[in-house]
């Protein structure tokens, strides 16, 4: 990792953090890295990880009134949410929104959707497995004759977001119905659930469900997959491939901007509900000691994203967004505005 150089220069200001415990909330669909990360942290330094995956809007609301020393989303705050609550973005890794279902194995492992159909399904105007839209994307593929269960975010989330911004992007009757957002007015007859276990355990429950949830909850769950049709017209399976070339794709790889979402990429391979999650600290911090075990944290999980990412199976950040991640951490001060790291990389 070339920024691996840059972040060592931080750890003698940040030798003087002392054991405890890091408090974070928000990102369910993150929870696993941060996770994985905390428990990789503590075994070197002593330093636990309390982590809530309570949701990216509950994770703002809680950074927003300091219950937590950080907050998780899978949406970047807009620049006065920012400023107004005197908070600091960091981006940390990328995954991806996959649709997921519960039907005959024969099927579930075969079945192949496109966006304008999936907006559709979402819309409650496909209501059926054999609807002759889904049988044209599936030829030869016995489609079972039974009704759609749509299970959907009741609560706030980040990877509603991202969904719903991908169903935005390709069906024009979503985005003037539905639109973009944490918290979607869902179709009437929808089954909500609260954060990503809820919409694992409503999918697994009901034959004939569909659900979306990240990446890793497929893993870890056994989840059936549905292929995607993306932007250059391929079918694609939901893996760190596919979410690699999406980011390859992106403005975050080319300009080392993040303030875009990933969904609906070009590129042969991209995954096209591709999506970024961030983290939240306040820019100054009343403990310098947790303020400078959290700068601790976060520098220390970057220097080993490679390793740590790949673990947790989530995509590390390019290069040029990581450096402005280090330059972002910078940026956190005690009280009294004295940087908890090298003051110089906050200029």
């Amino acid at each position: 990792m070339r920024h691996a150089a840059l972040a060592l220069l931080w750890l003698p200001a940040l030798a003087c953090a002392q054991s405890g415990t890091i408090t974070g909330a928000g990102s369910s669909a993150a929870s696993l890295v941060y996770q994985t990360w905390g428990d990789r942290f503590a075994a070197q330094s002593h330093i636990g990880l309390d982590y809530a995956p309570v949701g990216s809007s509950a994770g703002l609301k809680r950074i927003i009134a300091r219950d937590v020393g950080f907050g998780a989303s899978d949406v970047a705050p807009d620049e006065a949410t920012l400023r107004d609550n005197d908070l600091v973005l960091l981006p940390t890794v990328v995954t991806g929104a996959v649709p997921v279902v519960n039907l005959p194995a024969a099927v579930a492992g075969a079945l192949r959707l496109d966006g304008p159909v999936l907006a559709r399904l979402y819309m409650r105007e496909i209501t059926r497995w054999n609807d002759p839209a889904i049988a044209r994307l599936n030829p030869g593929l016995a489609l079972p004759d039974l009704p759609v269960t749509l299970v959907v975010r009741g609560d706030g989330s980040g990877t509603t977001y991202n969904f719903t911004d991908y169903l935005a992007k390709v069906s024009d009757a979503w985005r003037e119905r539905f639109g973009v957002g944490k918290r979607i007015d869902w179709a009437s007859g929808s089954v909500p659930a609260k954060g990503s276990s809820g919409v694992v355990a409503a999918v697994q429950a009901s034959a004939g469900a569909l659900g979306y949830v990240d990446y890793t909850y497929v893993l870890k769950h056994h989840l059936a997959a549905v292929r995607m049709k993306n932007r250059d017209g391929r079918f694609v399976a939901a893996d760190l491939g596919s979410f690699r070339a999406a980011l390859a794709a992106s403005p975050w790889q080319s300009r080392g901007e993040f303030g875009t979402t990933l969904t609906e990429q070009p590129g042969a391979d991209s995954w096209p509900i591709t999506m970024g999650t961030f983290v939240l600290l306040p820019r100054r911090v009343a403990d310098p000691a947790q303020g400078a075990a959290l700068v601790r944290f976060f520098t220390w999980s970057f220097m080993h994203g490679d390793e740590l990412a790949a673990t947790a199976h989530f995509v590390r950040l390019p290069d040029a967004v990581q450096a402005k991640a280090y330059r972002a951490l910078a940026q956190v001060t005690d009280a009294e505005g004295t940087p908890l790291a090298f003051g110089a990389l906050a200029q």
